[in-house]
């Protein structure tokens, strides 16, 4: 009992190489308490008659309660179901393409004996991760402009019809589908492939020795390997389901009314809002999709912890 007892003092004593820690993590703790804690206060804008006459503390004070009244257009909306069939759709297909086609081609490149060619490729892909939306719209203006956009000039060379594209709502959401994959292809690539390169040789070369082939190594070597990366991507992009890139469903179909069943989500639909309505109805939909999302991590988390405890995040 003494010697625990004296162990137990020894780790409770404070040392020089806590204080240095401390010193370490405190620029990180204290952007955190500025930017991540402090803001929560913000949150009771959800449930307040907002209105703007003073300064910001001024104005949450003065501000009448209304309750619930700010969530009420979320869930009354005529056009809910569509904007939460819209978002929940689109990020479950993100979702199940950004870690298959990702983790394909990470594998795919992995194995090139080529490094210089395998780097070239890599950074064709991880290029438009850096555009923004608003270039992209551009990008798809030039190909799907009714006028002069390439594709109306490539069908007329057929001598069919020109199509009005930004009219035609049954194309959009393969257009989105593609625009997501391609410029965000590049990011999910490098982080497996990283995963990929931190691989010990020694397993391929018994498994070579062994008579494996590549389809073999990456069965039974890579892809093991690489299950716990995949499962924390997959918890990641499961935490935001109620998010969707507000540039990829706005700027991309230009805001047009006849792609609202298809291109409306609800970021979108509270930028609309916002022009209309108050400050209090943004901040409940900001407040809803940070729970919902926080709860679908942590069923997420406690799904994969029941199957594979190893695997899970916490």
């Amino acid at each position: 009992m003494d010697m625990k007892s004296g162990r137990r003092r020894l780790r409770t004593r404070w040392r020089t190489q806590d204080t240095e820690l401390t010193l370490l993590a405190l620029p990180t703790t204290v952007w955190y308490i500025l930017f991540c804690f402090l803001p929560m206060f913000g949150l009771i804008i959800a449930f307040k008659d907002f209105k703007i006459h003073g300064g910001f503390l001024s104005n949450v004070i003065h501000s009448e309660w209304s309750g619930f009244k700010n969530f009420e257009f979320l869930f009354k909306s005529n056009d809910a179901w569509i904007v939460i069939r819209n978002t929940l759709g689109y990020n479950l297909v993100f979702i199940i393409l950004g870690i298959a086609v990702p983790v394909t081609l990470a594998l795919m490149i992995g194995q090139l004996h080529n490094r210089k060619a395998g780097k070239i490729y890599q950074t064709m892909m991880f290029l438009p991760y850096f555009l923004s939306w608003v270039v992209v719209s551009a990008v798809a203006w030039a190909f799907l402009s009714f006028d002069k956009g390439i594709a109306n000039q490539y069908l007329a060379e057929l001598g069919k019809d020109p199509v009005n594209w930004y009219m035609e709502a049954k194309y959009w959401p393969y257009f989105l589908i593609f625009m997501n994959m391609w410029k965000g292809l590049g990011y999910g690539m490098v982080v497996y492939l990283a995963t990929i390169a931190g691989i010990d040789s020694t397993y391929y070369e018994a498994a070579v020795i062994d008579g494996a082939s590549k389809w073999q190594q990456a069965r039974y070597i890579t892809l093991p390997l690489m299950k716990l990366v995949i499962v924390m991507m997959f918890i990641l992009a499961i935490g935001r389901i109620f998010y969707t890139d507000f540039g990829l469903f706005f700027q991309v179909p230009r805001d047009s009314n006849s792609l609202f069943n298809v291109a409306t989500t609800i970021d979108v639909l509270v930028y609309k809002q916002l022009k209309t309505a108050t400050v209090g109805m943004a901040s409940a939909s900001a407040f809803v999709q940070s729970v919902l999302g926080c709860a679908t991590i942590l069923i997420a988390n406690w799904i994969v912890r029941r199957v594979d405890p190893d695997s899970a995040m916490m």
